[in-house]
């Protein structure tokens, strides 16, 4: 039997550019690294690059680049619209100017009872989804929760919910990034939240048991403090 209250914790930040050479130079720039290679989602017509962000507080962390792939094909693609509101005008404009932080995603025991939770609620993050992408340890396969108008909601601040694995997978986090990719030089130290609807968020992430993000009342914003070689810096999604 499933456990209905399911565990949850922080998975991966998104940072959004318009092609990936132009999120690796920004992410060695800002942050003063190189990302490691990650893969093709071909279902969903982007690709991405990675790094490791864990620390004790966020164990299972990484940061992911993603951009639309310029060769992807449109026939493969399993929604009308790219995830993570990739094909938004005001999205794309805004990455335009450079890449940014858009969303973080959330790993969970039972995806589907947390996407029924938050449906009640009256956030739908859209049905959940077999996904996969090779990797040099194999395929990675995952499910995770994608509206067919590709948007995130509460401009990001409600994170995408994943559970790693093939359903009933008997070692579900055995392929998990964070297992393969090794110590960048970058590590997580607080996610904060703010959003005008804050109290709707608080209820949504005690729900399925999301600790160890701040969340307070104002304008739309994911904050994420990171310890990088240059030093601290804050990444902040301002609403887009």
């Amino acid at each position: 039997m499933k456990n209905h209250h399911p565990q949850t914790q922080i998975d991966h930040l998104v940072v959004a550019a318009r092609s990936l050479d132009e999120g690796v130079a920004w992410c060695e720039a800002t942050l003063g690294i190189t990302p490691q290679a990650g893969g093709e989602h071909e279902q969903f017509g982007t690709h991405n690059r990675l790094f490791k962000i864990a620390t004790p507080r966020y164990p299972m962390a990484y940061f992911e680049i993603i951009a639309i792939h310029p060769a992807a094909s449109a026939h493969k693609r399993k929604t009308k619209k790219r995830w993570f509101d990739l094909d938004d005008p005001a999205l794309q404009a805004s990455i335009a100017q450079e890449p940014r932080l858009i969303h973080f995603v959330v790993n969970t025991t039972d995806i589907q009872f947390a996407s029924n939770t938050w449906k009640a609620q009256d956030l739908d993050t859209g049905p959940v989804v077999q996904a996969q992408r090779q990797s040099d340890k194999g395929p990675l396969q995952w499910q995770i929760t994608v509206r067919q108008d590709g948007q995130r909601l509460l401009a990001g601040t409600l994170p995408t919910l994943i559970q790693w694995g093939k359903p009933d997978d008997a070692e579900p986090m055995r392929l998990h990034p964070r297992n393969s990719l090794p110590r960048s030089g970058v590590s997580l130290q607080n996610i904060t939240v703010t959003h005008p609807a804050a109290d709707a968020l608080k209820t949504a992430y005690e729900a399925v048991d999301l600790k160890d993000i701040a969340i307070s009342e104002g304008e739309a914003n994911i904050s994420a403090y990171l310890q990088t070689p240059k030093g601290l810096v804050v990444l902040h999604s301002r609403g887009i």
